[in-house]
């Protein structure tokens, strides 16, 4: 019986020794694996937020050159004819969009969706435009047109998306 208690006055201490020892290496493992996270999370910050927030700048400045007051500014007098601007107009669009396609990468779904939106719109505008006047009307008809259907919306086809990329703007990284 005294070996019995001998054993058990040895056991018990060892295991409380044992015990204590395994919380304290699970709380430096604990430890060292949050100081990982956070040097992960923290290279993850200073590489891809600011790639991210280059996108969403680009996709405000794609916004803007595809609206239809920047766009008849910025190429109203490389045309001639209406047909000629009105295909001016579209490759202008379909070249914007093209160099920024890669940007959805970056971005959400919604804000996505709203940028794909804005330039079917833009492109609509333009069409239907295009169709209340002669191809070989002076290029001025048709900048006229874009400009009456835009005051007849009462609202740029742009605004949507760019409220939206704004707000996702200021909810992921202010």
């Amino acid at each position: 019986m005294t070996v019995l208690s001998d054993f058990v006055k040895l056991l018990v201490p060892a295991a409380l020794v044992l015990y204590g020892m395994y919380l304290t290496v699970k709380l430096l493992l604990q430890r060292e694996a949050d100081r990982h996270q956070n040097e992960v999370k923290q290279r993850y910050s200073d590489t891809v937020v600011p790639i991210r927030l280059q996108a969403y700048e680009r996709m405000v400045l794609f916004l803007e050159r595809i609206s239809p007051n920047h766009l008849l500014l910025r190429l109203g007098n490389s045309a001639d004819t209406a047909l000629d601007l009105h295909q001016t107009l579209l490759r202008e669009i379909r070249d914007e969009y093209s160099h920024n396609l890669s940007q959805q990468v970056y971005m959400s779904q919604q804000a996505w969706d709203q940028v794909q939106n804005a330039m079917n719109d833009v492109t609509t505008l333009i069409n239907q435009a295009s169709g209340d006047v002669h191809a070989d009307a002076p290029a001025i008809e048709l900048s006229k047109r874009i400009f009456e259907r835009i005051v007849q919306r009462d609202r740029l086809p742009t605004a949507e998306a760019l409220r939206t990329v704004k707000d996702e703007i200021q909810t992921m990284f202010m």
